[in-house]
């Protein structure tokens, strides 16, 4: 299966947003330049899916779709095998992917001007939605100790305003890559409840995790925060079906979910039928077999990318315990953020995204995107040592 991981793929020209759009968004040329920084994955996604998309082609028509359970039985099947948490299938809601279920979300639960907490560094489309839903964001920076980032709930407590009505986490967390324990989540839940918080806990990367490390839902940490909880899943970082713009919001509470039910049908929203299935062949046995060869490319992309980066002084890759996404701190050169931001542009030609739009503490960062062939991840460390040539 190595060989699926391997192949590589000419995006360019595609309508691919992670490559057509890196020259207007960074700077980089199309041509001679590495597309690091959007999450997705520069290879095919799994046979199995492939399969499933080949069929409808096969049957030719694309007419109005009624039969959901097909996917909402795989989403469970999926959670439960993978997981270790059990769900209802008539928990599941579905929108048109988790960037519209987060604003969704903040559409339904919370009003104009209330408050909404995030712990920084995080997915800078938190903070965006919050803003473009005329929401105000209580940013709560995460404590930097050596190459982790932990909680302060101490200081997270002293910066809420008392206008909060929401709490957006992030787990496994985007773009560190760190696993938080049972006993953290638990701690972010209790905090929610006693803020009076609902409580979103997005957790697309949570396939995506490295040997040794153990991912828990929030849901199975802190059972007892189900009455506020909603979970966001997705097939999309996984499978790489962003695309499709199909998302899972697993809402167990029956108020809380009749309330988004509603408002979705108010909107005449409905899920889209071929990413249904696609998602649904994709939460299978074959499905799993793919991911687990998928993860040990891309355990074996960062140790590659994490050796040719700390090798450079100055530059430092810190480990991540999940996700492909490399947060790589070049605080160590002494230079500001437009300096060794020029240097990934302009000399490396690589587009990774900036650790500033990431919030507080992002100040010194870049984030690279690692699901790609190996050769893209030895280039992108050659690139790197070539526009730092001066510190070696």
């Amino acid at each position: 299966m190595k060989d699926l991981f391997d192949h590589p793929i000419d995006r360019r020209g595609t309508g691919s947003a992670k490559w057509d759009l890196m020259d207007k968004l960074f700077g980089v040329p199309l041509d001679g330049g590495l597309a690091m920084w959007t999450a997705d994955s520069d290879y095919p996604t799994a046979p199995c899916v492939l399969d499933a998309v080949r069929g409808q082609i096969d049957l030719g028509i694309f007419g109005y779709f009624s039969d959901v359970g097909l996917y909402t039985g795989a989403v469970q099947w999926w959670m439960k095998e993978r997981h270790g948490w059990h769900i209802e299938q008539d928990w599941i809601v579905t929108t048109h992917g988790l960037g519209n279920g987060v604003a969704m979300c903040l559409d339904v639960y919370t009003q104009p001007g209330d408050s909404v907490v995030i712990f920084s560094p995080v997915y800078h489309e938190f903070a965006k939605k919050i803003r473009r839903a005329d929401r105000v964001v209580t940013e709560c920076p995460l404590k930097r100790e050596g190459d982790r980032y932990e909680l302060d709930l101490e200081d997270a407590q002293r910066r809420l305003t008392g206008n909060e009505t929401m709490l957006i986490w992030c787990s496994p967390q985007n773009p560190s890559g760190r696993v938080w324990t049972a006993e953290e989540l638990r701690a972010v839940a209790a905090f929610a409840a006693r803020n009076g918080m609902v409580l979103l806990s997005d957790e697309v990367h949570h396939d995506l995790v490295y040997p040794g490390e153990t991912f828990v839902p929030m849901a199975v940490a802190a059972p007892e925060v189900m009455d506020r909880l909603v979970t966001l899943t997705a097939a999309s970082k996984t499978f790489n079906l962003a695309g499709m713009r199909v998302g899972s919001l697993t809402i167990s509470d029956p108020a809380m979910r009749a309330a988004m039910q509603a408002r979705l049908e108010a909107l005449d929203s409905k899920p889209n039928s071929l990413g249904l299935m696609m998602t649904a062949a994709a939460y299978s046995p074959e499905g799993a077999v793919w991911v687990d060869a998928q993860v040990a490319h891309l355990n074996g992309n960062r140790a590659v990318f994490d050796a040719a980066v700390n090798a450079i002084p100055g530059l430092r890759s810190m480990p991540l315990q999940a996700t492909y996404l490399a947060w790589v701190d070049f605080s160590g050169t002494g230079m500001i953020f437009d300096e060794f931001n020029a240097r990934v542009r302009d000399i490396a030609k690589i587009a990774a995204s900036p650790g500033p739009d990431f919030g507080a503490g992002g100040e010194s960062f870049l984030r690279f995107n690692l699901a790609a062939p190996r050769a893209t991840i030895e280039a992108a460390g050659a690139r790197l040592k070539r526009a730092f040539a001066d510190l070696q």
